[in-house]
């Protein structure tokens, strides 16, 4: 698993970011299945940064806490049975890797949330880079239903990582 993480804001964290984010990677790819070897790059910015991602790729203007790029299109989240058919699609030439996908986290967001819901920023941050995965596997919660289970999957990923509310 290579996790590519890039901080180019100036907002400090009192924990180890970036043994965290690789720690929920690892578990999420081990949650939704994933049989390969992955790679996966991270972006912590800042409000300002990720507002004008956000009005570039969803033409929505205002930030957002996190933005998920996935590499791969699924027709059932988490069926990674037909990459292979398409390994110069999927795979890193190099690494020989799938190419799991890009996520972009507002620090800002993080700091701010973790206050909002009365959690650590260590949590926060666990919490936005497991729902990206999910995204990047193909979940979504455009509807109820689905924002439910995603709900459930994340909090199962978070679990596994000693990650409660608190």
């Amino acid at each position: 698993m290579s996790v590519f993480i890039e901080k180019e804001c100036d907002l400090t964290l009192s924990f180890d970011y970036e043994e965290l984010i690789k720690d929920v990677v690892n578990e999420a790819l081990d949650y939704v299945g994933c049989p390969f070897e992955a790679m996966v790059s991270i972006l912590l910015t800042d409000n300002e940064a990720i507002q004008e991602l956000n009005r570039t790729y969803r033409h929505i203007d205002r930030a957002t806490d996190v933005l998920s790029f996935p590499s791969i299109t699924y027709e059932t989240p988490a069926d990674f049975s037909r990459l292979e058919e398409e390994p110069e699609t999927y795979f890193d030439p190099e690494s020989g890797e799938l190419l799991f996908g890009d996520i972009v986290i507002s620090l800002e967001k993080v700091r701010e949330q973790a206050a909002l819901y009365g959690h650590s920023e260590k949590r926060e941050l666990a919490f936005l880079v497991a729902h990206s995965m999910l995204h990047l596997a193909g979940y979504d919660h455009m509807e109820a239903k689905e924002r439910e289970q995603m709900e459930a999957r994340q909090e199962e990923i978070l679990q596994k990582l000693h990650l409660t509310r608190g």
